[in-house]
């Protein structure tokens, strides 16, 4: 099964450098049915994976100044202080069992699992629809901010990826694109930087707890990651992603759907 693990890191670096998202969504599934990772530390791991993956990833888009510095603060800040907060205080706050139904105990494990689950629906949605041409030919020059939403916007992203750890590049690109009026190729760039920072540093919130890091692990899935997404931005020059994103989207939503049904029915 490790084997499998170390493919699906492969994969999850490939579609992060192909599609420019998405492939973070695989790295808890993969953490908890292929290397039998608590959920809950799978979450952790998977910040760490993310970040590090994403920061690799931006390079190249600093190169071709994909990056809206000023969009990146103003987002990232509110997400960066959110998901800190949330792997600090309130993730270790959560009782365990969270909550009864009848005679069954939902863990505060399986809860994350399911609430995972539901955002990779919710992923797999955002890129199998087709996107609006009118938001993706926004022309650089016409950059602007709506302050209040961007702000809430990244506060609420940082809560959500602090609690199933995932990167949320699906919610923050069409963030960008409709609030701050970023062309497609700034968002995709700009989202990664983003990534990066709140995933890192909300990784250390998980630093004084009392779960044990495996840091040896960690270092080589994340490097095996890099590697695929290295391979991933190498492609993408040749292999144009509208076809590929869509591929992908139904591959996610098939694995959210097996989640779900699969802690589902280990209640029953």
């Amino acid at each position: 099964m490790e084997i499998l693990g170390y493919i699906g890191a492969i994969l999850m670096g490939l579609s992060l450098g192909l599609i420019g998202g998405g492939g973070s969504i695989l790295t808890v599934p993969i953490l908890v049915y292929l290397f039998s990772i608590d959920a809950v530390l799978a979450t952790a791991y998977s910040l760490f994976i993310v970040g590090l993956t994403s920061l690799i990833g931006s390079f190249s888009h600093m190169r071709l100044g994909n990056i809206h510095w000023r969009t990146a603060i103003v987002f990232g800040i509110p997400s960066i202080l959110a998901v800190y907060a949330t792997r600090a205080f309130l993730v270790p706050a959560l009782p365990d069992p969270l909550f009864n139904l009848g005679e069954l105990a939902v863990s505060k494990a399986l809860g994350m699992l399911i609430l995972f689950a539901l955002l990779m629906v919710a992923a797999a949605y955002s890129m199998i629809r087709k996107p609006k041409d009118k938001a993706s030919s926004t022309k650089s020059g016409e950059v602007s901010f709506n302050y209040p939403l961007i702000l809430a916007e990244g506060a609420v992203v940082g809560t959500i990826t602090g609690l199933v750890g995932a990167g949320g590049g699906f919610l923050i690109i069409p963030a960008l694109v409709l609030l701050a009026k970023l062309p497609m190729k700034q968002a995709v760039g700009t989202s990664l930087i983003i990534i990066a920072a709140k995933s890192l540093i909300g990784f250390t919130g998980d630093l004084g707890g009392n779960e044990l890091i495996d840091w040896n692990f960690l270092l080589v899935f994340s490097s095996i990651a890099v590697v695929g997404i290295i391979a991933g931005s190498l492609l993408s020059k040749r292999i144009p992603n509208e076809k590929l994103k869509p591929a992908f989207g139904w591959f996610v939503l098939v694995m959210g759907v097996y989640i779900i049904a699969r802690e589902l029915s280990n209640l029953s």
